[in-house]
């Protein structure tokens, strides 16, 4: 008799509830009966690797039950390379419905011999996938007096004049359905279809997408997971296995990752997979923090992606901002959606979706240069092995002075300059010995980062000093922390005024504010 499989945290592609912790329901399955009952056209759209497609695969196992519907999957990702071409386009897509339909319902279905003869034609167009639609809905609604829906996923990866075509096609059968055309079609991706700015060749104009598709009914985005499914899915750990979480674990996994579905599962598969593999012994609050660690050094393909958004313009502008704390821009609002879907940007106010995120991406965007930072630097650690911040400080000085001028001009990431050289220097010496916590969010006119070493805590403000009340804010705000953490506390201005010499700029002081003694660096 084969033994049971243990389940475990899946990070890779759709989940598989037989094999892996699952939270099942993070939709009402009624809102999306209503939607179908109703022969809508709807969106779906969430973050890459948020679990939409485990989602929708959970709707059809259920559809499928009650038999009422025919129901169909397709990915359509295949037809991305045919970019701007639409015959192209057009011919990986029936390749792809021919090869779905053949394995859901069987070679014979009548369906996959009307695409049979399509492809052996080889004659496509932009009205092939209207006409097989037509044909197939027609067919299902007079052989098995069912209406067809379809859930086509990563739409979003289609391109250009391929996409347009895709859309219009859809929205050219709408009014035939249910009994022509599939009575409601999901469309599923990153984005919003009404978001899409498609370029096409043909018409040589960008398209918006809510014009090529003005016929869906509701938008609905997949929401991450709430603390209580977080524990839930762990606690399904806990029953398959016999191994525990403490509370501050799962209290702590669900403040790094916010519920964001990947990042929860990653963060659970490298603590109970890799880190501790001895059921007998409960994954602690510091195996969860070294697995977090692991997670953004490692810098897995989800991760990889997310930071590849990262030069893009529009997302530039505004993670930019948000790294150096500027006060009083203006985003458009498609813009600061686009972050949104990405999942870069939290749903709630201008900050990086979660601390995970907010600590990966300026290690990220600082790793060449932290790369050519030498890994120690002598006179930075007192005898008996603490950190010496104001010795540190000061070899940070010098460095910034001999290159920040080649690294500022050169840098896309101009308003967070200043600030990221200095966390890829503190990334580079501190890293291993200690942990440097950020904090960021735009309009909050700083970013803090707060060292520990050993039993030692060091709070540093950093503020531009062209602004003004930069001094008076950056003591308040250090002397709030000071307070709350005991830290030893440090305010760097950072001076970008190109016409004053470094003498004038580089000063050292202590400043004595609200009966705290403040280090005050001026560079």
């Amino acid at each position: 008799m084969e033994s049971k499989k243990e389940k475990f945290f899946s990070t890779a592609g759709a989940l598989d509830p037989k094999k892996h912790y699952f939270i099942p329901g993070r939709f009402a399955i009624e809102e999306i009966k209503n939607l179908i009952e109703k022969e809508q056209y709807f969106i779906l759209h969430a973050p890459r690797q948020s679990g939409k497609t485990t989602a929708v695969l959970e709707w059809i196992r259920l559809f499928h039950q009650g038999n009422k519907y025919k129901v169909f999957y397709i990915n359509v990702e295949s037809a991305q390379a045919a970019r701007g071409h639409v015959e192209e386009g057009m011919r990986t897509l029936l390749h792809r419905f021919q090869a779905g339909i053949a394995l859901e319902f069987g070679p014979n279905d009548p369906a996959v011999h009307y695409l049979n003869h399509e492809i052996d034609k080889k004659a496509f167009s932009g009205n092939s996938l209207y006409a097989f639609l037509q044909f197939w809905a027609k067919d299902t609604w007079e052989r098995e007096q069912k209406p067809l829906v379809l859930f086509i996923d990563e739409i979003d990866a289609l391109v250009g004049d391929t996409l347009i075509s895709v859309l219009r096609q859809l929205r050219d059968g709408y009014l035939s359905r249910p009994e022509a055309f599939p009575q409601s079609v999901c469309l599923f991706g990153v984005r919003d279809v009404r978001d899409y700015r498609i370029w096409s060749d043909q018409e040589q104009a960008t398209i918006q997408g809510g014009s090529a598709f003005n016929i869906k009914a509701e938008s609905l985005v997949l929401p991450d997971f709430s603390k209580e499914q977080v524990q839930n899915l762990y606690e399904q750990h806990t029953q398959e296995t016999g191994q525990q979480f403490t509370e501050e674990a799962l209290s702590y996994a669900f403040t790094q990752t916010k519920g964001q579905p990947w990042l929860t599962n990653a963060l659970a598969y490298q603590a109970c997979f890799r880190d501790e593999t001895n059921r007998s012994h409960p994954i602690t609050l510091e195996i969860i923090t070294k697995a977090r660690e692991t997670l953004i050094k490692r810098c897995d393909t989800h991760l990889d992606v997310l930071l590849d958004r990262l030069q893009e313009p529009r997302v530039r502008q505004i993670v930019d901002a948000i790294i150096s704390g500027e006060t009083g821009k203006i985003f458009p609002i498609d813009d600061v959606q686009y972050l949104r879907d990405l999942g870069i940007l939290s749903p709630n106010g201008y900050q990086i979706a979660n601390p995970i995120y907010q600590e990966i991406i300026p290690r990220a965007l600082c790793m060449t240069m932290q790369d050519r930072i030498p890994s120690t630097l002598p006179g930075y650690l007192n005898s008996d092995g603490s950190l010496n911040m104001h010795q540190l400080l000061l070899s940070f000085t010098q460095f910034y002075r001999e290159n920040s001028g080649v690294w500022l001009k050169n840098f896309a990431y101009q308003e967070s300059a200043p600030h990221l050289i200095l966390m890829a220097f503190l990334q580079r010496l501190i890293n291993g010995g200690g942990i440097i916590t950020r904090e960021y969010a735009l309009d909050s006119q700083r970013v803090d980062l707060f060292i520990t070493w050993k039993k030692q805590r060091f709070a540093i403000e950093i503020k531009m000093a062209h602004r003004k009340k930069s001094l008076q804010e950056g003591l308040e705000q250090l002397s709030s922390y000071m307070d709350k953490s005991g830290a030893e506390g440090h305010l760097l201005l950072f001076d970008r005024d190109s016409t004053k010499s470094w003498e004038e700029k580089i000063q050292q002081k202590q400043e004595l504010f609200q009966g705290k003694l403040i280090y005050l660096w001026r560079l």
